[in-house]
């Protein structure tokens, strides 16, 4: 029901004026208002917490749908970490929420300062899920300004941040907020994914060169079941990702993420090259896709940080105990 409910709400007011206004940096209050009066942005919480008491499976499902929609607002970023403050035991957020680390970032009597660099739309967030070391801060809309202004490779503002707050809103970090993030992108990229094939295989059935539809094409059917091959691989590594972050385990996070980030390239490739020069421009849907796979792959720690802590576990497990390692994945 609730997957329902998503799709007719983005069917409602996500079309091509919105997403068009969302790549000139502007900000869309009735989508959000939309979506903080379905509940959104608590879906993540338990019952208890005031949230949905969503299962895995429908968690994971929602997050694929504002992936399939190239939802522009932070939404996913949101429910990620309305989940980290309530399980911090910190108030939730107001409004659209930003998810961070900022290890270099200092606590100076009482007061934290520093830049966070490319922010999803910092300027409109509510406040900060911001972890520094081992301690979670609550930052409000009052404790950064505009350090400088930035863009993502989908065109959604990316600015960076100066923070100077005076603490009053912390708590001991419950789980790492980038896991949190790199598993809420998996999920995205595996719907836009979506997205990309059904996109592709339309296209390649009713473009017809020499006679006949690219699809009846050998090589362009090698090319689409490799697309389909990688949405199949994101669907499992995006679940592993939040079977292994609701248990704590950051090696199953860094797998299951490492993996998505591959197919987000991989997938973006095929897409682009089956629509031919027209994938390329703004106005076919496919840019749509393209453009926040390549941002998503890149966001919350991206591929390189994943790999190297993945392969820190594979040298620290050592010869006899890799392969034991790769199946508790």
């Amino acid at each position: 029901m609730l997957a329902e409910m998503i799709e007719r709400l983005l069917d409602r007011h996500l079309d091509e004026a919105a997403q068009a206004k969302a790549r000139n940096g502007e900000w869309l209050p009735e989508l959000w208002a939309e979506v903080e009066e379905m509940g959104l942005p608590l879906a993540l919480l338990t019952e208890e917490q005031g949230g949905f008491g969503l299962s895995f499976a429908e968690a994971g499902e929602a997050l694929r749908l504002l992936g399939k929609h190239a939802m522009p607002l932070p939404v996913a970023e949101t429910m990620a970490a309305n989940q980290l403050l309530a399980n911090a035991g910190l108030p939730l957020a107001e409004g659209a929420a930003g998810l961070a680390r900022g290890d270099h970032l200092t606590v100076t009597q009482g007061t934290l300062k520093g830049t966070l660099e490319r922010v999803a739309w910092g300027e409109n967030l509510d406040c900060l899920a911001l972890a520094v070391g081992d301690t979670l801060y609550r930052v409000p809309r009052s404790g950064w300004s505009l350090a400088e202004a930035g863009t993502a490779l989908n065109f959604h503002p990316r600015p960076a941040l100066a923070i100077d707050w005076t603490v009053d809103a912390s708590a001991p970090l419950p789980y790492c907020p980038l896991a949190a993030g790199a598993t809420v992108r998996a999920f995205q990229i595996a719907g836009a994914l979506e997205a990309c094939l059904d996109l592709t295989l339309e296209h390649t059935a009713t473009r017809v060169q020499f006679g006949k539809p690219l699809q009846k094409n050998q090589v362009v059917q090698h090319e689409l079941a490799k697309l389909a091959g990688e949405l199949a691989c994101t669907t499992a590594a995006a679940d592993l990702a939040g079977e292994a972050l609701a248990r704590g385990d950051l090696r199953g996070v860094a797998a299951g993420s490492l993996r998505a980030r591959e197919a987000a390239g991989n997938g973006a490739a095929i897409a682009t090259q089956m629509h031919g020069a027209i994938g390329f421009t703004r106005e076919h849907r496919l840019h749509l896709y393209t453009t926040a796979l390549w941002t998503w792959r890149d966001e919350f720690g991206g591929q390189v940080m994943w790999a190297k802590l993945l392969g820190q576990a594979a040298l620290e497990a050592g010869e006899a105990g890799y392969w034991p390692m790769v199946t508790e994945l």
